[in-house]
């Protein structure tokens, strides 16, 4: 759909009965209301639907929590998830009186990076690429009060099952980082993830592949065609949104949570990214691995800035938990070709100029899309405007090296705390063209802080096993 004409068509053809409005909130959570389809007008995506923001997590005080809902007639689709017929519009959200943007709104901001992007006159397109992966569990059980906490999740494909009377147990287990990529019977979920894909494009997303991931119990990969910003950020809602409900569909429980489980890989949100002009490829030249000298200063401002971008591209307790060495996470900033042990690989399956490409390895799922690839393209035009060296290039395995050579790697940061602390000390380069502003970090610094101390003020079941005896 592209105009308020087609859309009042689409619900029409299908006898929609409600329209669903749905918008991100801060931290990267689709949230929504209703209206019946008579209140779907051509007017209203002109004039947006009221609501009232101040119930949203880091948005708009009580006093002054008027919002406007503005309807973006190019995400319009028939939600195949509805008991009854229901067309669902993504929204932007703007102030009521000037229609003005919200400042503190992740599409808009995603929006305003695109516009920056333009102003500089180096590109006027920036395409990302996400490959998301997440872990599918038969249960999922936790509990965190004063006096006990504890957390426990199953899946009929874990290694930890072994032993359990399933009358019969088959042994068809997937052992610990084993499960890149066994068929059935040991992969027991390519029904269910085919399912994921055929509801995806359905609704307009192109798929390029889906598999099992490393880990055991149920870690799965759907890979979708690349876009530019926006409307990739859009298609990754859409894509947790299909996932999450064809998976509680079948009585399973979907989650993009980085390190859900102790000893095995966690899940990451590898990010490609490109910059076009008039249709050109910019990042393809004769540069190291094929790459233009833009890319290769759009690599310098991602390792510059890579500590703060954390920030926001791991933004959780639980994401430190996978940035650690040991289970291919990409814990050095460094770049290379085909090295997936630096934080910046240069994909070198093709040598068509339209796929030449870098990308960026840290991010987990548990970010806003919205706002990882606009802080990820504000660091790299960083780079190229103020033409920003990425050093030499690591083409060793980086788990390999010495001790002594390894400590010269710079890391990304060891914590939430310490990926904020870098945010706090490098976040210039995000306030340029007004994409993010200072309130915007100032409210995301604070609120993330409360969820580290959240964390680190409770006793660890391990700590008693650890302690109790002391």
């Amino acid at each position: 759909m592209s105009t308020p004409k087609q859309v009042l068509e689409l619900a029409k053809k299908a006898g929609a009965k409600m329209v669903d409005v749905k918008f991100v909130d801060t931290f990267g959570t689709w949230q929504h209301f209703s209206v019946p389809t008579a209140e779907l007008t051509q007017e209203v995506f002109e004039e947006g639907f009221g609501f009232d923001g101040s119930s949203i997590r880091g948005w708009k005080s009580i006093e002054a929590s008027d919002m406007l809902a503005m309807p973006d007639p190019g995400t319009a689709f028939i939600d195949p998830f509805c008991a009854v017929p229901t067309l669902s519009l993504t929204c932007t959200i703007a102030e009521t009186g000037t229609k003005e943007a919200y400042s503190r709104d992740p599409r808009g901001i995603a929006q305003r990076a695109e516009k920056y992007l333009a102003s500089t006159g180096l590109a006027d397109s920036a395409v990302f690429g996400p490959e998301a992966e997440f872990f599918i569990f038969d249960n999922v059980q936790f509990e965190s009060k004063s006096n006990g906490c504890f957390y426990s999740v199953d899946s009929e494909e874990a290694v930890w099952n072994t032993g359990r009377d399933e009358m019969p147990n088959l042994g068809y287990k997937i052992r610990h980082k084993e499960g890149y990529f066994p068929v059935a019977p040991i992969d027991t979920q390519q029904d269910i993830r085919t399912e994921m894909v055929l509801v995806m494009e359905e609704l307009g997303i192109k798929v390029e592949r889906q598999h099992h991931e490393v880990a055991t119990a149920g870690q799965a990969e759907i890979d979708f065609r690349f876009d530019t910003l926006v409307k990739t950020a859009d298609t990754m809602m859409l894509y947790k949104y299909i996932i999450k409900n064809v998976a509680k569909k079948h009585g399973k429980s979907v989650t993009f949570m980085p390190k859900p489980l102790f000893g095995d890989n966690g899940s990451g949100m590898h990010t490609h990214q490109s910059l076009w002009r008039k249709g050109k490829p910019l990042f393809a030249g004769n540069e190291y691995a094929g790459l233009s000298q833009m890319a290769l200063y759009y690599i310098g401002g991602i390792l510059k800035h890579a500590r703060a971008l954390c920030a926001i591209c791991n933004p959780t307790v639980n994401s430190y938990k996978r940035l650690v060495p040991g289970y291919e996470a990409p814990v050095n900033l460094a770049y290379s070709a085909r090295n997936r042990s630096a934080a910046i690989r240069i994909p070198t399956f093709s040598e068509n100029p339209k796929a030449k490409r870098i990308e960026y390895r840290p991010p987990d799922p548990a970010a806003n899309p919205y706002l990882c690839y606009s802080a990820l393209l504000m660091a790299g035009l960083d780079g190229v405007l103020n033409k920003i060296e990425p050093g030499e290039p690591m083409d060793k395995n980086l788990y390999e090296l010495p001790p002594e050579e390894l400590a010269k790697v710079p890391k990304v940061p060891g914590s939430l705390a310490d990926a904020l602390a870098a945010l706090q000390a490098d976040h210039d380069f995000l306030l340029k063209g007004d994409v993010f502003t200072s309130d915007f970090l100032e409210m995301w610094v604070e609120h993330k802080l409360k969820e580290h101390d959240a964390v680190r003020l409770r006793p660890h079941p391990h700590e008693f096993f650890l302690y109790y005896d002391c």
